[in-house]
């Protein structure tokens, strides 16, 4: 197994160089530390994790602090931390998992202990408590979400009101003048998280300048709630139906109360709803999604820290990065009759 040592002799340069280029303790001109990489890739040289830790004080470790609630549609979240996790590894680094359990507590504790060098925050809430600690933290925090007041932090997230305004305005376009949004969850609803108010601004301020009527009504995964606003929403549609679902949990149940009224997607009735490539495909009537881009918003999230772990950020800094939505069509909207 190739050493250091032999790195050195392969780049022509010192010991204490190749050691230098590892932990960047010390400036190396780019020349010597592009011969060191070579080397470094020709040997297939696998530096020892816990010595370079140390020479940088560092663990090469970053926290993502996950809310693990039963309610939540949890294939969505791990869509997530699989994306973070892989990037992270391209950047050298790895991943703990730190669950909701211990709050504000949880994050002082896995800093103050120095088991990771700066954390990624999940599912943000509005007026988030732990935001006072986060502020105080002596590492690098980038929250995935957008709280009330974002100043002091660094945030990103996906555009949700863009997304809102897009659903409202395919829609119309496909001739639809009554539009009903499917809410997330209850639980999601209650926890204050700020994408649902921003998605719910976007369609209503298309709506507004569209002139459609907008309808907010429950969803979930309960049957018999889903069946009470299709139903709400069949009676104030004179015209066809149109459905915007961006709660993953939804689709299934919605498209099955659908069926039972005789309402086919793409035919009879529009609908937009949320989901991965594969699994819109793969529904009986494949569906045209919103895509809030979650890959793009970790692999992002992952950059923007190393970023600011490479630049040995130690004091607050302050960003808010959407990244823009797109809808996919497939079949089961309507589209816009021909020369619109």
């Amino acid at each position: 197994m190739p050493t250091s040592k032999d790195v050195a002799q392969a780049a022509g340069v010192a010991q204490s160089t190749v050691s230098y280029v590892l932990s960047g303790k010390r400036p190396i001109s780019e020349k010597t530390r592009k011969k060191v990489e070579d080397a470094i890739e020709h040997l297939t040289y696998q530096p020892n994790a816990g010595a370079r830790a140390l020479a940088s004080r560092r663990t090469r470790v970053i926290g993502l602090v996950i809310p693990f609630i039963p309610e939540l549609h949890m294939a969505s979240i791990m869509e997530f931390v699989s994306v973070i996790a892989n990037t992270a590894r391209r950047y050298d680094h790895d991943i703990l998992l730190v669950t909701e359990d211990e709050g504000a507590a949880g994050l002082q504790r896995v800093v103050g202990q120095q088991i990771c060098d700066g954390l990624i925050l999940m599912q943000v809430e509005g007026d988030d408590e732990r935001l006072p600690v986060v502020r105080s933290l002596k590492v690098p925090v980038v929250l995935i979400g957008i709280p009330h007041d974002p100043s002091g932090l660094v945030c990103i997230d996906a555009d949700f009101e863009m997304a809102g305004k897009q659903c409202v305005q395919d829609l119309a376009a496909a001739g639809h003048d009554v539009i009903c949004v499917l809410d997330w969850q209850r639980e999601v609803v209650d926890r204050h998280v700020n994408y649902v108010e921003r998605f719910r601004s976007g369609t209503n301020q298309a709506a507004e300048s569209i002139g459609v009527k907008m309808l907010h009504l429950p969803g979930g995964t309960d049957r018999d709630v889903i069946a009470d606003s299709v139903d709400k929403a069949l009676a104030e549609t004179t015209g066809t139906p149109a459905f915007i679902a961006p709660d993953g949990t939804v689709q299934d149940v919605l498209r099955r109360v659908l069926s039972s009224r005789g309402l086919t997607p793409g035919k009879d009735v529009s609908v937009i709803g949320s989901a991965s490539p594969t699994l819109a495909e793969l529904q009986p009537i494949p569906l045209s999604t919103i895509d809030l881009r979650p890959a793009e918003v970790s692999r992002r999230a992952v950059k923007i820290i190393c970023d600011l772990l490479e630049a040995d950020s130690q004091g607050p800094t302050e960003s808010l990065e959407l990244v823009p939505t797109v809808i996919t069509h497939r079949s089961s909207t309507l589209r816009p009759p021909r020369g619109s």
